[in-house]
């Protein structure tokens, strides 16, 4: 385990009990995406967490009780941030909507167990690009295109 020490009573700690997928997402302005963290046995709910290197904060997201019920964290959108449980019960998806260079990060999730919170190895959300110039091209020319070939005359050699 890697421990980071938060409080006296409280730590994170990576652990293989979480998988957590995909590795890193590339996505646009505007759009969504959606990561998955499996869980090797069930808890009472997933906390996820935002790093972000720019602003050097680790921030409370979302939790999800196994029950489904949602607790948000200060000043996140439910608009932006919602979390689903598979019929597995083990398995939980982050989906994050309205992508801006903002949600830039690593994601987490976690569960609690004894006076830890144990992480999942990490989602970089590696860059929100913007989304590309219209541009505009001519349109293609619809008339037919004819082809001649030329058969060569056969030798009448032979």
């Amino acid at each position: 385990h890697l421990c980071i020490p938060v409080s006296f009573f409280l730590g994170f700690c990576t652990n293989l009990l979480l998988l957590q997928t995909p590795e890193n997402i590339l996505t646009q302005t505007n759009s969504k995406t959606e990561i998955l963290c499996e869980l090797k046995k069930e808890h009472a709910g997933v906390y996820w967490y935002r790093w972000s290197q720019e602003r050097q904060n680790f921030e409370f997201l979302i939790f999800s009780s196994s029950m489904g019920k949602a607790t948000y964290g200060t000043n996140i959108s439910q608009d932006k941030f919602s979390v689903h449980r598979r019929s597995s019960h083990t398995s939980y998806s982050l989906h994050i909507s309205h992508l801006h260079a903002s949600d830039n990060g690593t994601y987490y999730c976690s569960v609690s167990q004894s006076s830890q919170l144990l992480l999942g190895s990490g989602t970089h959300l590696v860059d929100v690009l913007p989304l590309p110039q219209k541009t505009t091209q001519a349109p293609f020319s619809k008339k037919p295109v004819w082809c001649l070939t030329k058969r060569k005359a056969s030798s009448k050699k032979g």
